[in-house]
């Protein structure tokens, strides 16, 4: 789970950080592009690696997200697993197993979980000063117009879980590439995004899913 909810919360970063003097300019109409973002869809494969298995795990799904910080996943086809950020919490629905769970995204949030779901407030950044506060860059590579980084968050808490996070996007059109999330124990999990589509028209009520009536409701962080 706790890998689940880095997952979600990296692939939404938009990090802006200092690309150095000979990028600025591109680095620049990114970051004035980030304020034209009011809402974003797109297609998504995920990959998973564990040090226990010779041959990874993958999944596509679909994302969406709105400002200034809802977003839903659905991974899967028909969808497995569905994450909607909520206005105080994280809602998880497994449909095949008829269960949800609730996470909450405020102070009553404990211990290490506080920290690191303050990070999900990034959402898409307005400001330099907004995503350096949370992260430093240990590298940066640019290949055929697609800029790599490599980002540490600064919070102890949040580097007990995913100690380094990737994030790949396109100096071009300013789109995001894909995201990869490093975790202590060693294990990844990579996004790569397709098809995605700027301010598409977003039904509302995406991001306020019913909950069925013969679901489960389970709030882990209470137990």
């Amino acid at each position: 789970m706790k890998k689940l909810l880095s997952g979600l919360l990296a692939s939404l970063i938009f990090p802006c950080l200092n690309f150095g003097a000979e990028n600025n300019a591109a680095f620049s109409a990114w970051l004035n592009a980030q304020t034209n973002i009011h809402c974003w869809s797109a297609n998504f494969t995920q990959t998973r690696r564990f040090k226990t298995l010779t041959q990874p795990l993958t999944e596509s799904g679909k994302v969406w997200f709105a400002e200034p910080n809802r977003f839903r996943w659905e991974l899967g086809h028909p969808a497995k697993t569905i994450a909607v950020r909520a206005t105080d919490e994280m809602l998880l629905l497994y449909p095949l197993l008829k269960r949800a769970e609730r996470y909450p995204l405020n102070s009553s949030a404990p211990g290490p979980w506080r920290d690191a779901l303050a990070l999900l407030e990034a959402g898409f950044p307005r400001s330099q000063a907004e995503m350096e506060s949370k992260f430093r860059i240990t590298s940066q590579v640019v290949t055929n117009d697609v800029c790599d980084l490599v980002l540490q968050p600064k919070s102890a808490a949040a580097r007990k879980m995913m100690p380094q996070i990737e994030i790949a996007f396109d100096l071009k059109n300013r789109s995001l590439r894909a995201t990869e999330l490093q975790f202590a124990d060693g294990s990844s999990l990579r996004n790569d995004f397709t098809n995605g589509v700027l301010n598409p028209t977003l039904d509302a009520g995406m991001f306020t899913p019913p909950i069925p009536a013969d679901f489960k409701i389970v709030e882990p962080m209470k137990q």
